[in-house]
């Protein structure tokens, strides 16, 4: 991973009325939870209480977002996602809540679990997923990094069981990041793009 000048110092933590929003985005295997991972550990030595968010904790279930006769990567951008439920119930509630009820999805079982989450000590709250970026969403966030990292470096990360079904990333996933980098042009609305 290539350093970038980021660290939690660039933040202006203090200047924040509720939580700050920290928002990692970037494309699938781009290093986000590797990121995360340290972020936490930076913002624990500098004594800032953090919760992270992961985003594909809040998936819709499988028949809203699989065979639902529209194309494959129309079914991951915008059905992967309830967007105007999470708006409401997560990124309009966050900033101020000292408490938050969310729908959190078990894949195994595919369904969803309620659980409520106490924010009541968080000083920020770090949101990582992809297509964080999205006119939806993009306005609650304090702060936006975006790990930038090319195709053929992520598709080396992929376990080989995945990559033997380069249909479905070819009609499903990478159509659907192609459509996200081309519309939304994430590297360049991110307050920092750190390349991994």
């Amino acid at each position: 991973m290539e350093k970038d000048s980021f660290t939690i110092d660039r933040l202006k933590l203090d200047e924040t009325k509720g939580h700050f929003i920290l928002g990692i985005d970037g494309l699938s295997r781009s290093g986000k939870t590797t990121f995360v991972r340290k972020l936490a550990s930076d913002f624990e030595t500098a004594d800032k209480n953090v919760h992270i968010f992961h985003l594909d904790d809040y998936i819709v279930n499988r028949n809203r977002r699989y065979h639902t006769d529209q194309e494959e990567w129309k079914e991951y951008y915008y059905l992967q996602w309830d967007t105007v439920q999470l708006r409401a119930s997560f990124f309009q509630q966050v900033h101020k809540a000292n408490a938050l009820t969310l729908a959190v999805y078990d894949s195994e079982a595919d369904c969803h679990v309620e659980e409520m989450v106490d924010l009541n000590e968080t000083e920020v709250i770090v949101v990582e997923g992809v297509f964080l970026q999205r006119e939806e969403w993009r306005s609650f966030f304090d702060w936006i990094i975006y790990l930038d990292c090319p195709r053929e470096e992520r598709w080396k990360r992929e376990k080989e069981e995945t990559r033997a079904n380069l249909v479905k990333f070819q009609t499903r996933y990478w159509k659907a990041e192609d459509f996200y980098l081309e519309t939304v042009e994430p590297d360049k609305k991110a307050d920092c793009v750190i390349r991994t």
